[in-house]
């Protein structure tokens, strides 16, 4: 059983396939913000040059009509996160313009900027209160005292003292200072001299949470009173195994701070305060280390200091929540089947089932924003699809329609040739379903036959959706001549709960063998040539890999491994994050008796039956999966004469994104499947 998607966008005749350089001539699209009145979008488009190896970021603004798009800043520096004032007259936004983030603001048609914050450091989020009066922005501060500190007469020395874990995190090495939150008071739109406070000063913890979190992650209450934020009040090795942050209430008038979530010990984020102040909506999962946990909204009464869960018996992971203007509803973003939709949540419903899934897209929402124009509800939201960069998108909230406003990159696809792509449903050998999508080569002829590459998703909890990557992007995988094979395998979200968990304890089990569901019945289809069969993959992918390597039975003639775990030992001692493997592995290793993973389902284990070509890439600032697990996987391969090479960026994390580095790891991607796969 399998559904065709035919791509929207109409191609020219000399319409030509995707080179790795097209995905860096598409604009970037992110952030849009309904004006007040919800007449006018404000956005960001972040461009590249390949050449300069950079890229900066622009805003502008459209109606939601689509007419009437505007460049209103365009400097040849960065103008991000742009928010609108609350009469609609003017849009705040940061800009490093003065040779530092700040906060700017500007006419809503992009005049009359004014630098509005001369912070002595980067700014790196912000919101004003509603009255505008009052300001929080986020900054990172010196807590930790530095080698510098304690030995002065040693200005040069360069060694790190490390006494406790959680010493590097994602890309970079604990350097003692912290993300606090700051408020500001403002007269006549300046910040008045003096009046900036740290709300946490002196403590070791950040908000938001790094390495990404954002100003989702704090709110002001409407009459600015009240400030909540996203902590996690922990410290080195407490910090290391555990995912409990929590919703802190900071009262401006008084200065007290109160956890509102204490004694929920899994992740609690994204504060969202009633506009009738009576309440606050966040997001929450329930078990402490588990970072793939259902999202679970809860809603806590200022009044009756009650907590209450609003999504109990909803089977699927809430992502970003807002309320309604009237507060009568809560609209969010939901995995659902392989792509990310919006729902609402209905709190005035006497059904049994409150929550209704409005937009039935086959493309992933990823943003959206609310506001009501005195009539109706109006949103907007950002969505992409397997063909498609992100675009801003116009809301029916009846219907659930979607129509387009922007078309930021239509030269760009007019010019290129897309493939077909397919939806499938394939049995796994407990019977059960597996979402699988195929990608077919533009100009695809059933009657031709073409290699194959069985596509292995990280996380390992994260949906094979309807993702644009501008890496691992199939549309340019296809455009190499290849079928993609990209099968939602069992731990991968949006499949219910059930799914999602059965990856944690069995990384090597049903996961693998629904990998090999994919390919073999795919494989069965006369267009395929079961000869020319490869595997890819990066982190989980990476470990996917590794794991097929020495279990695929010679179906594979060449694979590649990106920034993947090859030895489950050496992994748990060097990664940062350890809640991440005590809880999917089971634990460390000198447990006794040692967690079975280690021996059942370590890769490390069958390098002995290794015999196809392997491409092996791998990241030295990339902290999670440490470049040592790429090395061993490396040197395991040449002693044992098996076709490999290692491809090695000194300055990447556990992505690559910089357009030139970029452009090259595609050129080694493919040289590397051309060479045996055709």
């Amino acid at each position: 059983m399998f559904m065709v998607i035919c791509s929207l966008i109409t191609t020219t005749s000399f319409a030509q396939k995707m080179i790795p350089e097209t995905l860096w001539k598409f604009g970037r699209v992110s952030s849009p913000k309904l004006s007040p009145d919800g007449s006018v979008i404000v956005y960001c488009i972040r461009n590249y040059s390949l050449e300069k190896n950079k890229g900066n970021t622009d805003i502008y603004r459209i109606n939601t009509d689509g007419t009437n798009r505007m460049l209103i800043a365009g400097d040849s520096i960065n103008e991000t996160d742009p928010k609108w004032s609350s009469d609609g007259k003017h849009i705040y936004y940061l800009c490093n313009k003065s040779g530092s983030n700040q906060i700017w603001k500007m006419d809503a048609d992009g005049n009359n900027k004014t630098q509005i914050t001369t912070y002595k450091d980067d700014i790196s989020n912000y919101e004003f209160s509603q009255h505008e009066d009052m300001l929080w922005f986020t900054a990172d501060v010196q807590v930790d005292k530095t080698v510098k500190d304690i030995y002065p007469d040693l200005p040069k020395a360069t060694g790190r003292i490390i006494d406790n874990l959680m010493y590097r995190h994602w890309d970079t090495w604990a350097d003692g200072t912290y993300s606090h939150i700051f408020i500001a008071y403002l007269k006549e739109g300046k910040v008045i001299d003096g009046s900036i406070m740290d709300i946490m000063k002196g403590e070791r913890f950040d908000s938001p949470l790094k390495p990404d979190g954002d100003d989702g992650q704090i709110t002001w209450l409407i009459n600015g009173k009240k400030l909540a934020y996203t902590c996690k009040k922990l410290v080195g090795k407490d910090y290391a195994v555990s995912t409990n942050s929590d919703i802190y209430v900071f009262n401006v008038i008084n200065g007290s701070t109160e956890n509102i979530s204490e004694g929920m010990m899994g992740y609690d984020v994204n504060p969202r305060f009633s506009n009738d102040a009576k309440s606050i909506m966040w997001l929450s999962m329930k078990t402490n280390g588990y970072e793939a946990d259902r999202n679970r909204i809860y809603v806590y009464n200022f009044d009756t200091k009650e907590k209450k869960e609003l999504t109990t018996g909803f089977d699927y992971s809430v992502e970003k929540a807002e309320w309604s203007p009237d507060n009568s509803k809560i609209y969010f973003l939901c995995g659902i089947n392989a792509t990310d939709q919006v729902f609402s949540l209905d709190l005035n419903s006497k059904e049994k089932t409150p929550i209704k899934q409005l937009t039935h897209d086959v493309g992933d929402h990823t943003d959206f924003s609310i506001v009501n124009n005195g009539k109706e509800d109006v949103m907007v939201t950002s969505m992409m699809s397997i063909s498609m960069p992100t675009e801003l998108y116009n809301i029916n909230l009846k219907t659930g329609a979607s129509t387009q406003i922007t078309y930021t990159n239509k030269d760009v696809l007019s010019s290129i040739k897309m493939g077909k792509v397919e939806k499938r449903m394939i049995k796994a050998t407990d019977g059960k379903d597996i979402l699988t999508w195929v990608i077919y080569p533009p100009d695809f002829d059933a009657s031709k036959k073409y290699p194959a590459l069985l596509y292995c998703q990280g996380g390992p909890q994260s949906t094979v959706s309807q993702f644009f990557s501008y890496r691992w992007n199939f549309q340019l995988m296809a455009a190499n001549g290849y079928i993609i094979v990209a099968p939602n395998r069992r731990g991968l979200p949006s499949f219910g709960e059930a799914w999602n968990k059965e990856i944690s304890g069995d990384w090597g089990g049903q996961a693998m063998n629904d990998l090999l569901s994919a390919i073999d019945e795919v494989s069965k289809e006369p267009y395929v040539n079961k000869d020319k069969l490869g595997a890819v993959g990066a982190s989980f992918g990476g470990y996917s890999v590794y794991w097929l390597a020495g279990h695929h039975n010679k179906r594979f003639k060449a694979l590649i491994a990106h920034d993947g775990v090859f030895d489950l030992q050496s992994m748990y001692g060097t990664t940062e994050e350890i809640w991440f493997p005590d809880y999917d592995i089971g634990g460390a290793y000198w447990k006794t008796p040692m967690p079975e993973s280690y021996a059942k389902f370590n890769p490390i284990n069958f390098v002995k039956n290794w015999d196809a070509p392997t491409l092996i890439i791998h990241n030295e600032k990339d902290f999670r999966v440490p470049v040592e697990q790429g090395m061993e996987a490396f040197t395991a391969a040449q002693l044992q004469n098996i076709p490999s090479r290692f491809l090695c960026f000194p300055d990447e994390n556990h992505w690559v994104t910089k357009p030139q580095n970029s452009v090259l790891w595609q050129r080694i991607f493919f040289d590397w499947l051309d060479r045996y796969l055709k």
